[in-house]
């Protein structure tokens, strides 16, 4: 999956960015907001900004209610490569994992009982 991400420019926290992002489209998040839905908490979120801003992909302004505060939103070219980028990776997860829908229920259920456990 990195080399998928590499051929785009990405690397997996800058994708799980836009992605975070993308949920919360077309609303703006802040950096902290960001970096409490990462996959990785250890990410160094506003380097990852920095570098996602210079690509063009994420606009940084000032909040509308709270100047002293910055968020992010995707730009037309961040939505546009995270959309290209999820569709081959999707691509090569059901070329990777060949699950009957008996099989992805069952894997299902058993991950559900992991995460019962976890709580």
């Amino acid at each position: 999956m990195s080399r998928e991400l590499k051929n785009f420019g990405l690397t997996h926290e800058q994708y799980n960015v836009l992605r975070i992002l993308k949920g919360k489209s077309p609303d703006e998040m802040c950096v902290k907001d960001i970096a409490g839905r990462m996959i990785e908490k250890s990410s160094n979120v506003p380097r990852i900004i920095d570098r996602l801003v210079l690509k063009k992909l994420v606009k940084r302004t000032n909040d509308a209610n709270d100047k002293r505060h910055t968020v992010m939103s995707l730009t037309v070219a961040g939505l546009n490569i995270l959309e290209l980028s999820t569709q081959r990776i999707n691509q090569l997860l059901d070329e990777m994992i060949q699950l009957t829908d008996s099989s992805a229920a069952q894997l299902n259920e058993l991950l559900e009982q992991i995460r019962a456990k976890e709580s």
